[in-house]
C-alpha cells in the first residue's frame, strides 16, 4: 500500500508541475516565473516547448520531477537559469557555462562585432584575448575568421578548462591555445596584431546595487575592478601598448559612464573611438597602436 501511495504523489502531469514551479519562483520574487519554470521543466525533460504545448498531460518520471523541483528550489534563491541549464548561447553559438566563469552577455557582441570589423577575412592575424571566461570571445573571433591565431588568456585554470570545452565544442581548438596569466604578464615577449577584453570593471562601492542572480553566483574576480573601477584598464593598457605591433588595435568592453575616464587612459593612442550598445551607451573603447 504504501509503494502505490508512493506512485500516485509522483504522478504529476507536466502542466501541473510547471504551475507548481511558477507559483515558487513567483513568491520567491522572480521577475519571469513562468519563463524559467518552463525553460527548466524543457532542460530536465528533454522536450520541446512545441511539445509541452501540446503534450501537457504528459506525466513526469520520479527522477524528472526530483530533478525539476531541485532546480526550481535553486532558482528560487536567484542562481542563474544559465547556469542550472549549463549553457548560455552568444553570438549564435551555444557556449556551456559554469559558476568558473561569466556568463555571456549580448552587450558583448558589440566587442566582437568592431573586433571583426578589423580582421581580414583572407590573412593571418595574431589576436590576444585577456580574461577569456568561457572563450566566448575567441570562439566566436575564431569561428567567423579561420586563418586568425587566438590566444585566450585567463588567470583561472577552472575558467580555462571550460574555455576549451567551448573551442573544441565548436571546432576550433587547434585555432585557439590557452594560457593561465594575470593580464598580459606570461606572454613573455610576443606580440599581437589585435588585443580584445571583456575586463572586470564594476566598482567595489557599486557591488550592493547589482542583482543577486550577478552579485551572489557569478565569479567575484571577473565583475570586480577595484574600488574605482578602472584598475584593471589601468594595467591592462599600458601592457598592450607593448605587446601590439605597430598599428595594431585594442579593443576593450567599458562599463556605463566610464567612456570619458577610458578616453584619459587611451590620450596616447590613434583612432580612438567607441562603440554604443542599442540604448546609446558606450560599451566599447577602440584604439590603435602609434
Amino acid at each position: 500500500m504504501r509503494s502505490a501511495v508512493c506512485v500516485l504523489l509522483y504522478k504529476v502531469r507536466m502542466r501541473e508541475a510547471l504551475e507548481q514551479a511558477k507559483a515558487v519562483l513567483l513568491d520567491a520574487g522572480n521577475g519571469n516565473p513562468r519563463r524559467d519554470a518552463e525553460l527548466l521543466l524543457l532542460h530536465v525533460t528533454g522536450k520541446t516547448r512545441a511539445y509541452l504545448l501540446t503534450h501537457p498531460h504528459d506525466l513526469l518520471t520520479p527522477e524528472q520531477l526530483t530533478r525539476y523541483r531541485e532546480l526550481i528550489a535553486r532558482r528560487a534563491t536567484h542562481e542563474p537559469i544559465q547556469y542550472l541549464i549549463g549553457e548560455r548561447e552568444f553570438y549564435g553559438l551555444l557556449f556551456a557555462v559554469t559558476p568558473d566563469v561569466l556568463i555571456p552577455r549580448p552587450e558583448t557582441e558589440h566587442l566582437v562585432e568592431a573586433a571583426l570589423e578589423r580582421i581580414p577575412l583572407d590573412q593571418p592575424i595574431e589576436i590576444a584575448d585577456v580574461g577569456t571566461g568561457s572563450g566566448a570571445i575567441a570562439v566566436a573571433l575564431a569561428v567567423a575568421r579561420p586563418q586568425a591565431r587566438i590566444t585566450a588568456i585567463d588567470i583561472s585554470p577552472a575558467a580555462l578548462e571550460v574555455a576549451k570545452k567551448n573551442a573544441v565544442a565548436h571546432g576550433v581548438g587547434d585555432g585557439v591555445r590557452f594560457s593561465e596569466s594575470d593580464l598580459l604578464e606570461a606572454v613573455g615577449e610576443e606580440t599581437f596584431d589585435m588585443i580584445v577584453s571583456n575586463p572586470p570593471y564594476i566598482a567595489e562601492v557599486d557591488r550592493e546595487t547589482l542583482a543577486a542572480e550577478v552579485r551572489d553566483f557569478e565569479p567575484a574576480g571577473a565583475l570586480f575592478a577595484g574600488p574605482s573601477g578602472l584598475e584593471i584598464y589601468e594595467r591592462l593598457i599600458p601592457q598592450a601598448a607593448e605587446r601590439l605591433r605597430n598599428g595594431g588595435w585594442l579593443l576593450l568592453e567599458i562599463g556605463a559612464g566610464q567612456e570619458l575616464s577610458l578616453r584619459r587612459l587611451l590620450t596616447d593612442w590613434n583612432s580612438v573611438s567607441f562603440v554604443d550598445d542599442l540604448q546609446g551607451i558606450a560599451r566599447v573603447a577602440v584604439a590603435q597602436r602609434p
